[in-house]
Parts: structure tokens; C-alpha cells; sequence
């Protein structure tokens, strides 16, 4: 497939595929639905924009995703009832050209900090800096955005992929779902090299 062209002021892309991993909850019958996001908003969609499917590119980053979700409450998952809390959902990404948002290049090219997800100064990237970022993507009918993960403890290596959920493009594939207790004891790495 082709490298799609980007208008400049838009930034730049990176080509992702292969093996991504879902934080779902337990009582999500379609892990894959992007519903959950269109209505609550993300990082790179405001509420009720559009449909974003949110990946991980390892289990590891999925992992550092749940303690950032807890950071600062005083239990940690393992203080939690198993059963409720996070499946892992094994994903298939098709080849496509994802805005840059990994490479120091691309990041200025959107106006944001090479540092991302800070600033230079150590402060958060906020949802309200990213969100016109995603909704330029979304008008521009890219594909999704390939972005450096915020998650507390992660490295310029660990990466999420914001899926956008178009009618018209090849969907993700669940190929397998872990509950909680079978994939949070699991340290084994995974491969990144599909996801390149």
C-alpha cells in the first residue's frame, strides 16, 4: 500500500500493522466497539465526536496502562477483585499510513512538543492540546494516530495506536481475549517487530 500524502501542515506518517492488545472490561460483549470512546472522549477525540478504537502495542504497555489508570489510589490491581478488572483483547491492525506522532519530526509538525507526552518543562500533554490534532487527522480522513504511550513508567519505545473507526477502511481483528488473572501474571515480551 501506497504512503498516503499528508498536507503539510499536517504532519507526517508512519506505517503500523500486525499484533495490538485492548483493555476491555469484563462486561464489554464487543471489546472492538468504539462506541465507548465516541461517547466518553479520549486523548485524541472529544465526547461525541467520532468513533476511536484505543491499542497498545504490547501487553507490557497494556500493563503500564492499568497502573496508570490507579496511580495515586491507595490499592494496586493486585488489591482488586480479578475478575473485575481489565481482559486483555489480542487485536490484528491492518498495514496503513498513521499520523506521526512517535518521531520528534512529526510531533513539531503538529505544534507539539518533541518532549511528548510533556513538555519540556515535565508538564502533561493535555486531552485539549491533542484533541484538535485528532479531529484534524479525522477531517483529513486519515486512518488513525501513532502515538508515544502517556502511561506512568513508559519509554519513547512503548506506543499506542488510536484506530480511527471509518465505515469505508479495513477494521481490527480480535483473535483472543485473556481475562485479568491469565495475562496480568504474564511477563513474558512480546515481538514488537509486526506492529513496525
Amino acid at each position: 500500500m501506497a504512503t498516503r500524502r499528508v498536507p503539510l501542515h499536517h504532519g507526517s506518517t508512519v506505517r503500523r500493522a500486525g499484533r495490538w492488545y485492548r483493555l476491555a472490561e469484563p462486561d464489554w460483549s464487543d471489546p472492538l466497539d468504539s462506541g465507548y470512546s465516541q461517547a466518553g472522549g479520549g486523548r485524541w477525540n472529544a465526547p461525541g465526536a467520532f468513533p476511536v478504537l484505543y491499542l497498545n502495542d504490547t501487553a507490557a504497555t497494556a500493563r503500564l496502562q492499568v497502573l496508570h489508570k490507579l496511580a495515586g489510589l491507595p490499592y494496586a490491581p493486585e488489591d482488586l477483585n480479578p475478575d473485575e478488572q481489565h481482559d486483555l483483547v489480542s487485536v490484528d491492525v491492518p498495514d496503513n499510513a498513521y499520523l506521526d506522532c512517535i518521531s520528534d519530526s512529526g510531533l513539531t509538525l503538529l505544534g507539539l512538543p518533541a518532549s511528548y507526552p510533556r513538555h519540556a518543562n515535565g508538564r502533561p500533554v493535555s486531552h485539549a492540546t491533542c484533541r484538535p490534532v485528532g479531529q484534524q487527522a479525522w477531517d483529513d480522513g486519515l486512518p488513525g494516530i501513532a502515538c508515544r504511550s502517556v502511561a506512568g513508567g513508559a519509554t519513547r519505545t512503548n506506543e499506542e495506536l488510536a484506530f480511527f473507526d471509518r465505515a469505508h477502511q479495513p477494521h481490527p481483528t480480535a483473535t483472543a481475549r485473556a481475562p485479568f488473572a491469565d495475562w496480568w501474571w504474564d511477563t513474558r515480551t512480546e515481538d514488537r517487530s509486526a506492529n513496525a
